[in-house]
């Protein structure tokens, strides 16, 4: 018979914010689950034939300590009777929803992000949502009962094609939005039981932790002291995609920034570019100081009209992230676009006495901790200088930028 926690109160149990899983008492197996998300729901572990079952009783505080303590009684006297009250219920939910069947794991995927579409920082992170279910969940388990979703059918879906191992980072992001979609199917009525593709405590019995995985693979960069030769290089180098990579050198931004940049976030009297927050990564707003070097590279672009893109395709709109990789590839320069913000970080830690706090700013690296807390200046003037000194270093001598060719006229 299993062990009888000690009894605890209402008041107890309302302080109850860490999350994990609290047995409250009195009635063998009931349990108060705490999430992450702050989200608390009431458990009972009861033995069910051979099997250890996990049965819903419902969210606090919408259902009771003394609600949950007397239906958890009537669950385990029906056991007692030899019957599976889990089932009895699930049979009692598909009646009430019409006899219609439990929808599929694709259905509550799709319903979960239509409810939480307000929460995306941006529309590419709901397409990323979409496409890495669609890619790797769906196949597996798109078309099965979300209530028939188990621990085993989850490991599948990460372990498949080997994705835990060689897509660490992407099989990591997976496993918490199946998380996250079970979560809400639970909430909804239609699942019970713990989440099977929770990390703590569940899965990270099953699967190695992905920082023991590998070593941080970090992106290929070019020595600070082969930069000046190299951008005399990419200077000579026509079209908008050259441009657009010296431009990014520049200013250390991040690809998608450079190229989804519009004339509309460019201040080119004031020397400011504005990124607004729903395309950064930390979602902040992020004001970028623009070197002379850096302007001399916008003015050879135009400017035009504030909507249009800065560095535009040849058939409109946003370059790609391989248009600019292409170029380095023609140069047949061993780096990535995003690995020349680390040749930015090692020259100014390097080369400068710039503190560190101005650098990280810089790169739009968001702060931890006590410095976050206290942090109120984005340390625009100080970063200005830096950015000066780092064009300088990259542009001696003549910082004169070859024009993109213009189409002759047909």
């Amino acid at each position: 018979m299993p062990k009888i926690a000690k009894e605890l109160s209402a008041i107890r149990v309302a302080r109850l914010t860490r999350p994990g899983l609290y047995a409250v008492g009195v009635v063998p197996g009931l349990h108060l689950q705490v999430l992450p998300s702050g989200a608390r729901s009431w458990v009972l572990r009861v033995q069910i034939g051979s099997r250890r079952r996990d049965m819903g009783l419902g969210g606090y505080p919408a259902v009771s300590l003394a609600q949950a303590r007397e239906d958890a009684r009537a669950a385990r006297a029906k056991v007692r009777e030899g019957i599976d009250p889990i089932e009895e219920r699930k049979a009692a939910q598909r009646a009430l929803r019409g006899r219609q069947a439990t929808p599929t794991f694709r259905e509550c995927a799709q319903r979960y992000m239509a409810a939480k579409a307000v929460e995306f920082r941006n529309p590419k992170h709901a397409a990323q949502w979409r496409s890495t279910l669609a890619t790797y969940a769906y196949p597996v388990i798109g078309d099965l009962a979300v209530d028939q979703v188990e621990l085993q059918h989850v490991i599948d879906v990460l372990t498949r094609d080997d994705l835990w191992m060689t897509r660490t980072e992407t099989a990591s992001r997976l496993r918490g939005r199946i998380e996250a979609v079970l979560g809400w199917a639970t909430v909804s009525g239609y699942r019970g039981g713990d989440n099977p593709a929770r990390w703590k405590g569940h899965l990270d019995k099953a699967l190695p932790a992905p920082r023991k995985i590998q070593s941080r693979t970090h992106f290929a960069a070019l020595p600070y002291t082969d930069l000046p030769d190299f951008m005399a290089k990419l200077r000579q180098r026509e079209g908008t995609a050259a441009r657009a990579l010296e431009f990014a050198i520049l200013t250390a931004a991040r690809s998608g920034e450079v190229r989804g940049a519009t004339w509309g976030e460019i201040d080119l009297d004031a020397g400011i570019w504005t990124i607004p927050g729903e395309r950064m990564k930390a979602g902040k707003e992020h004001r970028v100081p623009l070197s002379d070097a850096a302007l001399g590279v916008l003015r050879a672009q135009g400017p035009k009209a504030p909507d249009a893109i800065v560095f535009p395709a040849p058939k409109g709109g946003a370059l790609s992230d391989m248009t600019l990789t292409a170029v380095l590839r023609r140069m047949k320069v061993d780096a990535t676009v995003h690995g020349f913000r680390s040749t930015f970080r090692d020259w100014a830690a390097d080369q400068t006495s710039f503190p560190r706090e101005v650098a990280e700013q810089a790169l739009a690296h968001t702060l931890q901790g006590v410095e976050a807390a206290y942090r109120r200046s984005d340390l625009f003037e100080k970063r200005r200088n830096l950015m000066d000194a780092w064009a300088s270093y990259c542009t001696p001598g003549s910082a004169k930028v070859t024009p993109i060719k213009r189409m002759a006229a047909k």
